[in-house]
């Protein structure tokens, strides 16, 4: 059997490659292709990112980003929604949203596609909270439920609709 070679591209090569549809992310080493978003998983970042920056966009308290490239940690991910805390929003020399996020997103949510591995998107909320994120959410359309995980603490899971979500500060 003949073995063929493939070449690993670093992060900086990678971030040079055209952008894909679905979005492709970098993680250790390897270019991975998210899953082309079906019709539970476009509805729930629809809403989430709606009623979220209807709550703290007017507050000028963060602002909630869909399918946002954040490039951080040796890593480059899309997360369903980034949010990221007002203060920390990079801006551009016009002191509008810049087109480049280069640090750690202070809210990482990921709502689970059929065919997407668990165990892959536990991995993107994990690194996120090592480079500091504050809370990531895991959403499985499928089991209606949503797993939370709490900087330094245990994850938590909620299944009933009445349950009152932990958000970060």
């Amino acid at each position: 059997m003949v073995q063929l070679t493939t070449k690993t591209l670093t992060l900086e090569e990678f971030l040079k490659l055209p952008e894909t549809k679905p979005a492709s992310e970098y993680i250790n080493g390897q270019i991975i292709q998210k899953p082309m978003p079906q019709g539970k998983h476009s509805i729930l970042q629809g809403e989430l990112v709606s009623s979220m920056n209807a709550v703290v966009k007017p507050k000028k308290i963060a602002l909630a980003f869909p399918e946002l490239r954040c490039t951080f940690g040796g890593r480059s991910i899309v997360s369903d929604v980034a949010v990221f805390a007002w203060e920390r929003i990079p801006k551009d020399e016009n002191g509008d949203v810049a087109n480049v996020f280069q640090a750690a997103l202070d809210w990482t949510i990921e709502i689970l596609s059929p065919d997407q591995s668990p165990t892959k998107v536990i991995g993107n909320i994990l690194h996120c909270l090592k480079q500091g994120c504050r809370m990531g959410w895991l959403i499985d359309p499928d089991e209606r439920s949503l797993l939370i995980y709490p900087l330094g603490q245990q994850p938590e899971i909620f299944q009933e609709e009445q349950e009152i979500l932990p958000v970060p500060d």
